[in-house]
């Protein structure tokens, strides 16, 4: 008995991507001195691809009553720059 070809089911759920937005870059080459991706156009001069921020984050669990789960809550903030 040949099993039977059945298509994936979330092969229905897929669509065409959104408009794209042309990059000015041609090449990215990682700098071996810090390790970080240097971008450049076609002409060979260096693309500035904005800023990247970083952000840390803190997550707190409370529990009022130690022998019930019902009574645990969380505290949560973060920051970013």
């Amino acid at each position: 008995m040949q099993p039977t070809a059945v298509r994936p089911w979330g092969a229905s759920r897929l669509a065409p991507y959104p408009i794209t937005i042309h990059r000015p870059h041609a090449t990215v080459i990682i700098n071996p001195a810090t390790q970080l991706g240097v971008f450049y156009d076609h002409a060979g001069h260096v693309v500035e691809m904005g800023k990247h921020g970083t952000s840390t984050g803190t997550e707190t669990s409370t529990t009022t009553n130690s022998d019930s789960a019902n009574d645990q809550g969380s505290d949560q903030d973060s920051q970013q720059d």
